[in-house]
């Protein structure tokens, strides 16, 4: 049986065979005795994407990776960075630097800070990922050609990534064919991405996008 840890673009975390591309945490969630997830969803306000494979480290995921057998961080993966970008993470410090570094800086940008710092960026996530209680605003047919690439939109409980004027259905195992925008007419669209991230995006941060969006 897979572990309770792969993340949809929603910001809820599921039990399924994909890994995805990267992973990432949301601090200790788990209980390692049964690895499985405690009630909460999330211990800190950074909500991280990390690579998977980092200086040969090894972890036991869920299990208990901190010294003295204590439990470690939660290891929580998603299929692209589109995906982990939604539900409200953003670049690791740590094992990502230089993403994280262009993240923040284009942060700074967008909202007039002239020395952008992390926690800054996850202040305001906090206040906007639909997994921390944040309410994704609703979003119109003709307003999503305005959006960057990399955004996600909702049309009910399916996901969408934006790409070059096309909507691509969102699945843990990837991407459908893109389809036309006009398919949404009539429908009650949400923008899943945080407005935060949509400000960052607008900047010119490209996000890592899963191998079938180019399909």
């Amino acid at each position: 049986m897979p572990l309770q840890n792969r993340v949809d673009p929603f910001g809820a975390i599921h039990a399924v065979p994909e890994r995805g591309l990267f992973t990432g945490n949301r601090g200790i969630i788990h209980d390692p005795e049964t690895k499985t997830l405690l009630r909460k969803r999330w211990a800190l306000p950074a909500w991280i994407i990390c690579v998977c494979e980092f200086r040969s480290v090894r972890r036991e995921p869920m299990g208990r990776n901190r010294p003295g057998g204590k439990a470690g961080w939660t290891e929580l993966f998603f299929l692209d960075e589109v995906t982990a970008l939604a539900a409200g993470h953003r670049p690791c410090f740590f094992c990502r630097r230089e993403r994280a570094t262009d993240f923040v800086g284009r942060f700074g940008k967008a909202f007039g800070f002239a020395e952008p710092r992390a926690p800054m960026v996850d202040k305001r996530l906090h206040r906007e990922r639909l997994a921390s209680g944040g309410r994704p605003p609703p979003v119109t047919v003709p307003e999503l050609g305005g959006l960057p690439d990399g955004a996600m939109i909702a049309d009910g409980d399916t996901a969408y990534a934006l790409r070059a004027d096309t909507a691509l259905e969102w699945s843990f195992a990837g991407y459908a064919r893109p389809v036309a925008f006009d398919r949404f007419t009539g429908r009650s669209l949400r923008l899943l991405t945080p407005a935060t991230t949509i400000a960052v995006l607008r900047q010119g941060f490209v996000p890592t996008w899963h191998p079938t969006a180019d399909t």
